[in-house]
């Protein structure tokens, strides 16, 4: 189960960024991808947080094991949550802008 959700994080993730690279054509936003773009990384951080959830605290990595309680999982979420507003912002306030001009 451990190596199963840890390629499905890095194969979420590397999907994320090929949703993303590719949600722009032609000065325009491709709203599916892009929502595609979002909806990876948001499963990638779930991944993630199952990995955290399930191993943390059996020695199996220094990463997961940091995860030990549930203030510090629900950091995990939070901060999918953070990376994915921050993102959003971004792009709608400074690339796609500049894709107009």
């Amino acid at each position: 189960m451990l190596y199963v959700l840890v390629f499905a994080a890095v194969l979420l993730f590397v999907l994320h960024v090929v949703f993303l690279l590719i949600s722009f054509k032609n000065g325009a936003l491709l709203t599916r991808r892009y929502f595609y773009s979002h909806l990876t990384l948001w499963l990638t951080g779930g991944c993630v947080f199952l990995l955290a959830l399930f191993y943390s605290g059996h020695g199996i990595s220094g990463f997961l094991d940091y995860f030990n309680t549930a203030i510090k999982l629900g950091m995990i979420l939070l901060f999918t949550f953070a990376l994915s507003l921050v993102a959003h912002l971004i792009v709608s306030r400074i690339v796609l802008p500049l894709m107009r001009k």
